[in-house]
């Protein structure tokens, strides 16, 4: 297999974006990324684009060769990737291996979402396809509930404290007031989110992440060239997929996504490192537990104590693993399709040095973790400085 780069990565802002359709919102984050590469929309092969809901939400399907449309690039091959809310970290695997077999040598990677056209209903009834229809939402089952046990049980078997779970969405925030794409620029304290509306005990409104519109997009180019093309790319030293059962009631333990412990093993396998070694990492956080089980799951810290680490600042920017430097899903925001891609564009800023505000100093190696639904599936990536 040939060794793959990303040279050029690009966002729109992430929000509420009334004046902007979905359209705009790709085209918006597909010019900047090109331009961030240094390319003509001529010289890229292929397209690979990450949406999970576009039908249900603003009934457009077809969203591959919308995309593909709206910025200039036909006739080149375009394919949609969906895997609930890891469609955009798919797309970007089927990107890079369509790189590494040989096929292409420059490629472009999508994710969108425009999701507050739809009635808030509307959204909830479409992100619950991401569960077991029959079995979860049909009994009345939604994510904030599901995520709720998770939360439950985990407080149960390691002593977690709402306090725990509060600190990631605090540490957030914070991370977030310095991304000018980010949909929340604002800090808040742990009484803020303890105070806030629950939604589903003990989640409350500020453990979840809200409903966004958005859009990201990345350039892979093959590593030969891209050493040629520019000094300004990444490596990907890692793609790792594993899935696990659609319900969680078939899970074998609540506290942890045993899809994201096994693509973890996988990529760190492929880099040739060890968790310590990873200086930054994105993590899908759509739940403050998330994020906690995802520290854990990812090797960080031990199980069950992600929630002290997160309380202690392990996790902040200085700490002991810097997360969620764009303000992750909470407070970034989280339109599913393009979460993976985000992901991808904010590790890739830190290896650049470019992540202004939030930069960590000397990383080496960052890794992306995108989940679908309650964990079904589970991508990692790692990506390694030049």
């Amino acid at each position: 297999m040939k060794k793959v780069a990303v040279v050029g990565v690009g966002m729109s802002k992430f929000g509420e974006l009334w004046d902007y359709n979905l359209r705009d919102l790709v085209v918006q984050a597909g010019v900047e990324a090109i331009r961030d590469a240094n390319l003509e929309g001529s010289e890229i092969q292929a397209l690979y684009g990450g949406t999970m809901a576009s039908g249900r939400l603003i009934g457009q399907e077809h969203i591959s060769a919308l995309i593909a449309d709206a910025m200039g690039l036909n006739p080149i091959p375009a394919t949609r990737v969906e895997g609930a809310c890891a469609s955009g970290s798919l797309a970007f695997r089927n990107a890079y291996f369509a790189i590494a077999s040989g096929a292409y040598d420059t490629v472009v990677v999508g994710g969108v979402e425009k999701m507050t056209d739809a009635s808030t209903a509307e959204a909830v009834t479409a992100l619950g396809g991401a569960g077991d229809q029959e079995w979860e939402l049909l009994q009345g089952a939604t994510f904030p509930g599901l995520y709720a046990l998770m939360a439950r049980r985990h407080m149960l078997e390691y002593g977690t404290t709402e306090e725990m779970l509060a600190a990631a969405s605090v540490k957030n925030h914070a991370n977030a007031v310095h991304n000018k794409y980010a949909q929340f620029r604002r800090e808040i304290t742990i009484d803020d989110v303890l105070n806030s509306k629950k939604v589903a005990d003990p989640l409350k409104v500020l453990d979840c992440s809200p409903i966004t519109d958005g859009a990201a997009a990345v350039i892979l180019m093959d590593l030969d060239k891209a050493k040629q093309h520019t000094d300004n790319y990444v490596e990907i030293v890692a793609s790792a997929q594993a899935s696990d059962t659609l319900a969680l009631h078939d899970r074998e333990s609540l506290t942890e996504i045993r899809a994201t412990k096994i693509a973890a093993s996988e990529a760190y396998k492929q880099a040739g490192i060890g968790p310590e070694k990873i200086g930054v990492a994105e993590v899908h956080d759509c739940f403050t537990i998330a994020e906690v089980m995802a520290v854990e799951d990812l090797g960080f810290f031990k199980k069950g104590e992600g929630g002290k680490a997160t309380l202690d600042g392990e996790t902040k920017i200085g700490g002991k693993i810097a997360v969620n430097t764009s303000g992750g899903l909470k407070a970034c925001g989280h339109p599913v399709g393009a979460t993976g891609v985000k992901q991808i564009v904010e590790v890739a800023w830190q290896l650049r040095g470019q992540a202004e505000g939030r930069q960590i100093d000397g990383v080496e190696y960052g890794l992306t973790h995108n989940v679908g639904g309650s964990g079904a599936t589970a991508v990692v990536h790692i990506l390694k400085r030049r």
